[in-house]
């Protein structure tokens, strides 16, 4: 078990996403991956009151009915870390005092639990100012609600305010950070969020770290992009450099005997400050190289090796 940056919360190195459940995964399905991740020893679920709003029939909070529902079935909810977050459901958009209280009461509800183990701030809202955000969220804080606080998708510089104004306030400071990272998307963490994660003992819970899809190995040509439904975010990723780092992950894998996911997660899970990658699971099948990544220990050549390769995609990205 990893520790959150300074807090109390102890939890296994692969943080579930809770994306697909109630979407691509209905909730017998989602319900056996939780059961999976959970006997695998899992124990840290991530999502949000507004997955998955933007899909059609759906209105945001259907991840969180199914996991309150899984947990309260299985009476295992002191067992579990469940993360989730605020500012973007239909009903409770932004990031205003009376917003964050009425979206967290209503998370608690889905999620049938009195308190939230992490609460993160999923987008900023700068139409509010920074000390009315977080004097909300110290009163979920101080009203047993919450017991942690996180930063999602905020800047740097807004970080660096968030924490000058929790100090000044006397206000609950964040203990997590949510970036995007992974082995074909290094740069902007490493050198302007990571510095400030060590700075402030943040642990961070990278998302997209299989960089939707693309470091599992299914996408190397084209033709393999086209018509899938993650086609617009796989291309982001897609070059000559960055299919190089899935040709070396396939290499190493096969030396592991294990799946190319498994090893692009193991090297995220051994990058300074990173707690626990998020990685979600469609079916239990998906599962399986997700877990295995929490066992497979890569040797410094092995990492020395990816980080040569993945650093040739920024140098690639840069130059184009």
């Amino acid at each position: 078990m990893n520790r959150i940056g300074n807090s109390e919360l102890e939890v296994y190195p692969l943080n579930l996403g809770g994306n697909p459940f109630g979407w691509t995964s209905d909730e017998p399905t989602s319900r056996a991956v939780l059961d999976d991740y959970a006997a695998a020893g899992g124990n840290f679920i991530d999502t949000s009151d507004s997955y998955m709003a933007s899909v059609p029939g759906l209105h945001g909070g259907e991840s969180e009915t199914i996991i309150g529902g899984w947990m309260a079935s299985h009476g295992n909810r002191d067992s579990m870390v469940i993360a989730t977050k605020v500012s973007r459901h239909p009903d409770f958009r932004g990031l205003a005092a009376d917003t964050i209280a009425r979206a967290a009461d209503a998370s608690l509800i889905r999620l049938q639990t009195d308190v939230i183990d992490l609460y993160y701030a999923h987008y900023d809202d700068e139409s509010v100012p920074m000390a009315d955000t977080l004097g909300a969220f110290d009163v979920l804080v101080r009203a047993g609600k919450v017991r942690y606080l996180g930063i999602s998708n905020y800047s740097p510089e807004r970080i660096q305010e968030w924490i000058e104004t929790a100090d000044a306030n006397g206000f609950a400071r964040p203990v997590a950070l949510q970036p995007h990272y992974n082995l074909v998307q290094r740069a902007e963490f490493e050198r302007r969020y990571r510095p400030l994660a060590e700075r402030y003992e943040l642990g961070v819970m990278p998302y997209w770290a299989l960089a939707s899809g693309f470091l599992t190995g299914k996408y190397r040509t084209e033709a393999d992009l086209e018509g899938s439904i993650r086609e617009r975010m796989v291309r982001t990723y897609f070059g000559p450099a960055a299919l190089r780092v899935v040709e070396l992950l396939d290499e190493i894998a096969h030396d592991h005997d294990t799946e190319i996911a498994s090893i692009a997660l193991a090297w995220l899970r051994r990058q300074p400050t990173v707690v626990a990658p998020i990685a979600s699971a469609r079916t239990p099948e998906q599962l399986t190289s997700l877990t295995e990544s929490t066992r497979i220990e890569l040797s410094d050549d092995e990492l020395a090796r990816l980080g040569d390769a993945s650093m040739n995609v920024e140098t690639a990205e840069a130059a184009g």
